[in-house]
């Protein structure tokens, strides 16, 4: 079953398949169930073809920003910031962690592997 132009895994349970789609977490699938008036529990191969109707309509009707879209302006909202030149568009600029974190000894997340640690070369002395 395809939903917001994404294949949903049908052997899942319909809460869990849900948060397959980009912008919809657990809470929002329960929500979106909720409303529908669908099992949370129903696998999503047993639906019927007026049931996945009935979801896809409720998840339009929500006014959400799934996949596409949302990807898109979160990614504005970041060019955004490097553009107006803010701390947190540097940081995101530089791949550094944006909300405050040290990053002394941590963020190999955000930074990468560590790099090999330079040693200096001793000089000879005549």
């Amino acid at each position: 079953m395809r939903i917001a132009g994404v294949s949903i895994p049908s052997e899942k349970r319909l809460v869990i398949a849900l948060t397959y789609v980009y912008g919809v977490g657990p809470t929002r699938a329960k929500l979106i169930c909720k409303k529908a008036k669908l099992d949370e529990s129903v696998r999503v191969k047993d639906l019927t073809t007026d049931q996945e109707q009935l979801l896809r309509e409720v998840l339009d009707s929500f006014g959400f920003l799934l996949e596409a879209d949302l990807r898109r302006e979160i990614n504005q909202n970041i060019k955004r910031l490097q553009d107006i030149g803010s701390y947190r568009g540097f940081r995101h600029r530089r791949r550094l962690p944006v909300r405050g974190q040290n990053t002394k000894t941590n963020a190999r997340t955000r930074k990468g592997r560590k790099g090999a640690a330079v040693t200096k070369k001793k000089v000879a002395t005549k």
